[in-house]
């Protein structure tokens, strides 16, 4: 079973899809990877020897992934909070960060739709 920084590679899976399982690696990157190390993209994590493995460790201990990636997006996050921006706000009021509209939609961020009492709808 391939591990790479911390993380159980799928099975049966090409390699160059199984590396996104680790946190802050996508399909680009891992490609870039894949090509950097001089490995087929086609073979699949199974198949994978241990020398080429530690050559994609190697490379992949210049980018910033896994729990190192999560603690930096967390401090950002608190950074923002602390500071007051809109950003922050947004953030700790668990609402959409980008700019999304809010009335109809983004209920996975909203939770389950609560209705406010007295609130009549007109209807023309």
């Amino acid at each position: 079973m391939a591990r790479i920084a911390g993380v159980n590679l799928p099975k049966d899976k090409r390699i160059e899809a199984g590396l996104t399982a680790v946190y802050g690696v996508g399909r680009q990157l891992s490609a870039k990877i894949l090509d950097e190390a001089n490995i087929d993209k086609n073979i699949s994590t199974d198949d994978i020897t241990e020398p080429q493995l530690a050559k994609v460790r190697d490379i992949l201990l210049r980018y910033v992934v896994e729990g190192d990636l999560r603690r930096k997006i967390a401090i950002d996050i608190k950074h923002m909070q602390e500071i007051g921006s809109y950003k922050g706000f947004r953030h700790k009021k668990g609402l959409p960060v980008r700019g999304q509209h809010t009335k109809y939609n983004c209920r996975t961020r909203k939770g389950k739709k609560k209705t406010v009492a007295n609130k009549k709808v007109v209807t023309k």
